[in-house]
């Protein structure tokens, strides 16, 4: 009996299964003649009936224009991107910034004859602009050993001058090229000093030459510059060369020691050697000179309270 009972239930639920699938076929047809009854909505991407196109044939909006279309020129451009920052005006950061943007200082020489540290790139941009020139001396890989395993990033040396008695030199290390030159150039204007220029031989003409015997040294390299006659040129490698061509002058003889194939310690060598010249003091520079008040004590008051002025 038990047998018989598990065959007739095994009976009945076989014929409940064909009636459902054949009232699914039913259901199925039907709506497919509906489907194809019906016509496709407007803006439709081709036979695909009520469905929303595909990537080639997006519905389009109320207005009649499609997606791909919309205006972005009323858009705002993205923090971080290019020229945003060009457009923006310079709103200084320090005591410094402040009197030179309102007009309180001549130039820089009036910075560096009280010995004022430049903690804002704009400040030179300010007193050199155009004259101001740029070029990379050298970008190099340089790597770290981390526990992920080695982090490669690129350095760049950059020089920056005016070629009439400005020079800076700047080193910055970035993951992108891009962003450490644009780092080594800020810190090369931070950097810059200015250049001292005399004669060979008789005072006749403008400067053009050394002062006297200079020495700057950086790591192993030990670079002298010595004064020339005029319309000797610049007797040096590349890169001193392009330092002292920047810095302003047009005639010199050098000599290097060490191992000047170190481009970045040969850069700063020469670089040192460049600053050396406003600290040696010769003859011409003994007369007395008469100091005036220091900025921020000139202008202690507006810098104190800069809405009463």
């Amino acid at each position: 009996m038990r047998t018989a009972e598990v065959k007739s239930l095994w009976a009945s639920g076989l014929a409940a299964g064909d009636g459902g699938k054949e009232e699914s076929k039913v259901s199925a047809s039907g709506a497919g003649e509906k489907m194809a009854d019906a016509k496709p909505s407007e803006g439709a991407a081709g036979t695909r009936g009520d469905f929303p196109g595909g990537f080639g044939g997006a519905p389009r909006r109320e207005g009649g224009a499609p997606r791909g279309d919309r205006e972005r020129r009323d858009r705002k451009p993205r923090q971080g991107a290019r020229g945003a920052d060009e457009a923006k005006e310079w709103v200084p950061c320090t005591k410094l910034g402040r009197l030179v943007k309102d007009g309180k200082i001549a130039s820089l020489e009036h910075i560096f004859l009280f010995s004022i540290p430049i903690k804002e790139s704009q400040i030179v941009d300010h007193f050199l602009g155009k004259s101001l020139q740029d070029e990379v001396l050298k970008i190099m890989p340089v790597q770290k050993q981390t526990r992920a395993g080695q982090r490669t990033r690129f350095k760049a040396f950059v020089v920056v001058g005016d070629s009439n008695g400005h020079v800076g030199l700047g080193v910055k290390s970035a993951k992108e090229v891009a962003t450490a030159i644009r780092g080594a150039i800020i810190a090369a204007k931070l950097e810059i000093v200015p250049v001292r220029r005399g004669f060979w031989g008789n005072k006749l003409g403008n400067p053009h030459t050394v002062p006297c015997k200079v020495t700057g040294k950086c790591g192993s390299v030990s670079l002298r510059l010595i004064p020339a006659p005029r319309g000797t040129g610049i007797v040096a490698a590349r890169v001193p060369k392009k330092l002292l061509q920047m810095a302003g002058y047009e005639d010199c003889f050098t000599s290097s020691d060490g191992h000047a194939r170190t481009l970045g310690n040969f850069a700063f060598a020469t670089f040192h050697a460049i600053a050396a010249t406003y600290g040696f003091l010769t003859p011409d520079l003994w007369k007395e000179t008469k100091f005036s008040q220091n900025p921020f004590q000139l202008y202690s008051e507006y810098l104190a309270y800069p809405k009463k002025h």
